[in-house]
C-alpha cells in the first residue's frame, strides 16, 4: 500500500528523517513526528518555517509534487514587517530580482491573521516601534529560501512563514506535529513518447 499523508511541521523541525548536519546533533527530525516506513517529503520546508508538508511512499508522485517543473501552486501565510503598500505587493505580483534571477509572478494580498494560528515556540522578536501585518504569497516555484527574500526585496522582512496550501491539499485542522492519512490522488497518465 503506497501511503500518503499530510504533516503540519512545527518550527525547528528539519525537513527530512535524519540529521546528517552534525555529530550528535540534537534538532528535531520528522522522526520524532512520523513513525511510517518508506515516506518520503515530496518537497521541502526550512527548519525556521512552519506549516504543511506532503510526504509519500510513491516515488512518481513525490516528484510530481516536488518538482517546479509541475508548477503546483504552494501559497503561504507571512507575517511581515511593516505594512506593505499596493506598489510593494504589486511588485511580488509581477515578480521580484533576486540575485538567482526574476521570480515568476506570484498571487499576493494582505490578509487578516489567520484564525486556527497556533502560538509558535519561540515566539516572533516583537518591536513596538515597527508595526506588523500578514499577507497571502501563493508561488509555483521552489527556490531556496524563495518567500523570505521576496518579502525582503519589496522592504517587508518575514517574522513568521507558514506553508498553508499546496495544490489542493491544505493545512485545515491539523494541529502542529501531527499528521494524517489521505487518499492518494489519482495517477496522472503517462505522456506519448514522440516518435520521429
Amino acid at each position: 500500500m503506497a501511503w500518503f499523508i499530510r504533516f503540519n511541521k512545527p518550527f525547528g523541525v528539519l525537513s527530512q528523517f535524519t540529521d546528517r548536519g552534525t555529530e550528535g546533533s540534537s534538532r528535531p527530525t520528522l522522526s520524532r513526528y512520523i513513525d511510517l516506513p518508506g515516506v518520503y517529503p515530496a518537497g521541502r520546508l526550512d527548519r525556521d518555517s512552519e506549516g504543511l508538508m506532503l510526504l509519500t511512499s510513491d516515488g512518481a508522485l513525490q516528484a510530481r509534487i516536488a518538482d517546479p517543473k509541475h508548477k503546483m501552486a504552494k501559497s503561504y501565510w507571512v507575517q511581515v514587517e511593516g505594512i506593505p503598500d499596493e506598489a510593494a505587493l504589486d511588485a511580488l505580483r509581477k515578480g521580484v530580482d533576486l540575485k538567482d534571477g526574476r521570480t515568476r509572478p506570484a498571487r499576493a494580498a494582505r490578509i487578516d491573521a489567520p484564525e486556527a494560528l497556533w502560538p509558535r515556540d519561540p515566539p516572533i522578536r516583537e518591536r513596538k516601534s515597527v508595526p506588523d501585518c500578514w499577507i497571502e504569497l501563493t508561488i509555483r516555484e521552489g527556490r531556496n529560501r524563495q518567500v523570505r527574500r521576496m518579502t525582503a526585496a519589496v522592504g517587508h522582512p518575514t517574522l513568521r512563514l507558514i506553508r498553508a496550501r499546496i495544490g489542493e491539499w491544505t493545512l485545515d485542522g491539523l494541529a502542529p506535529g501531527t499528521w494524517e492519512a489521505l487518499p492518494p490522488p489519482p495517477r496522472q497518465p503517462d505522456k506519448p513518447r514522440r516518435r520521429w
